[in-house]
């Protein structure tokens, strides 16, 4: 790297943006969004409006559409408290002394702005191969630690680059929703079993087309992100945002009551902590540990990792109440977005474009057509699971029809239905509570990405596609 003089002191140079550059682009990109892109609520109220609208158009009965909206306006409740429970044990683990000093140590590895933009982006893509819910919080915290270095580092795009995790190749790694269901008979539905039968994870997430894939994706959306951040005046800092955070308020002066003596004292973490902990590892040792991660047990291990890392109850306590205002987007608009749920469960809408792309395809083509409509799909329905039940049944059995290997297509699934994150509300949610940011200072970055990645995941999936032998359907059950 060149450097320069000045005041006397060697600063890392950058280069300035060029008239065509990705910095140009996103910058551009990011002021159109910024105007027109509504709140996340708004969002998700306009999303609700056009699939009504979709579903009558497919000849639905208004009122049957109405009772489906009803119908599953409640139905990922449990999935609600799943994403709060993220939020929650994702917040006291990074607000926790040890993992704090992790991040602060991380945060001053980066030496200039854009630098620190794509070290943000390596941190949450491969950290969400591990677990989004981390990726989202361990990123947004190291966010917030860099924003108050003096890089001068686009706020926003240091945001976006957090949330890449999301929008890219978390459902290539082990949080794999799709992969994760397909393992295990019992989860699985049994018209779906009759379909494809038990797919281990040896033929989707630790295939080496699958693994390739995740390194290339990874690649490209780092250097996206280190080339489009913004350097010089046409960066906005957090605090050109107007973003400011409320300082630890000074710890009490401790009194010696029995109450104060339980709040205080670690005996009860350790207790606690080891009864949580001997769980997760009878789980694991029972089904194995890939069958036992799931949402809930890598919850209940970064509750109880936190807790223990807090050391005292009243820290834990403390830390847990600080992030309790971030939740509120994820307990608003889930409902919501379970009523689009409903309507495209019980519509045609689906299970005709289904229809048309098998019409429409063949053995090597089929792979980018289910890429392109679950894509499509998950900007209205972004439930990576919940989304894989509407097209498991119809997409694996045209699958067989073409001796498409069906492995790979819970990865062609997995790899589309994740593009769409990078511009849709849903998943920004906890991230945008502890940045205190806006979905629109991030959608801007997010469709940049978007429009270099899409590309080239449909190439991957033709490509790739073509080096798995022809597939022998299993017999019917």
């Amino acid at each position: 790297m060149r450097f320069i003089c000045q005041n006397a002191r060697l600063q890392p140079f950058e280069p300035a943006d060029s008239r065509f550059s990705l910095a140009k682009i996103a910058a551009t990109i990011t002021t159109w969004m910024e105007r027109w892109f509504p709140d996340s609520f708004v969002f998700a109220l306009l999303l609700t409006v056009f699939v009504f609208v979709a579903s009558c158009a497919t000849g639905r009965a208004a009122f049957d559409i109405v009772k489906d909206f009803g119908d599953g306006f409640w139905g990922l409740v449990p999935f609600t408290m799943q994403m709060v429970m993220v939020i929650l044990g994702g917040f006291v683990m990074a607000s926790s002394p040890p993992v704090r000093r992790l991040i602060s140590f991380l945060a001053r590895i980066p030496s200039s702005a854009r630098s620190a933009v794509a070290f943000v982006a390596v941190v949450a893509t491969t950290t969400s191969l591990i677990s989004y819910g981390f990726s989202l919080m361990f990123s947004g915290f190291l966010v917030r630690e860099i924003s108050q270095r003096p890089l001068k580092a686009d706020y926003r795009a240091l945001g976006a680059a957090a949330y890449l995790g999301l929008g890219s190749v978390w459902a290539l790694g082990l949080s794999s929703s799709a992969a994760l269901m397909m393992t295990t008979a019992s989860a699985i539905p049994q018209p779906l079993l009759k379909i494809s039968g038990v797919i281990p994870l040896s033929d989707t997430i630790y295939t080496w087309q699958s693994v390739l894939t995740a390194v290339i994706l990874i690649l490209v959306s780092v250097v996206v992100a280190y080339f489009s951040a913004p350097t010089g005046g046409s960066s906005r800092t957090r605090e050109s945002l107007g973003v400011a955070f409320e300082p630890a308020p000074a710890t009490a002066e401790r009194k010696t009551t029995p109450a104060n003596w339980l709040e205080q004292t670690p005996i009860l973490t350790v207790l606690i902590v080891s009864l949580g902990l001997s769980f997760l590892a009878h789980k694991i040792s029972e089904k194995g540990w890939l069958s036992a991660l799931n949402l809930d047990t890598y919850n209940l291990l970064f509750l109880m990792l936190g807790l223990l890392f807090h050391w005292r109850p009243a820290s834990f306590s403390k830390a847990a109440s600080e992030a309790a205002p971030a939740t509120t987007g994820v307990l608003i608009q889930f409902p919501f977005y379970a009523g689009i749920f409903g309507m495209i469960s019980f519509s045609p809408i689906s299970k005709t474009f289904a229809g048309l792309f098998l019409k429409f395809s063949n053995h090597d083509t089929y792979p980018v057509l289910v890429s392109i409509y679950s894509g499509f799909l998950g900007f209205f329905v972004p439930s990576g699971g919940g989304k894989w039940m509407i097209e498991a049944p119809y997409v694996l059995s045209a699958a067989q029809d073409l001796h498409v290997s069906p492995g790979w297509i819970v990865q062609v699934y997995n790899t589309s239905e994740a593009l769409p994150n990078l511009i849709n509300p849903f998943w920004m949610l906890p991230l945008l509570g502890i940045l205190k940011l806006k979905a629109r200072d991030l959608a801007g970055y997010g469709l940049l990405q978007l429009l270099v990645c899409g590309p080239i995941v449909l190439f991957l999936m033709w490509f790739l596609g073509r080096t798995f032998p022809v597939y022998q359907p299993l017999t019917p059950q």
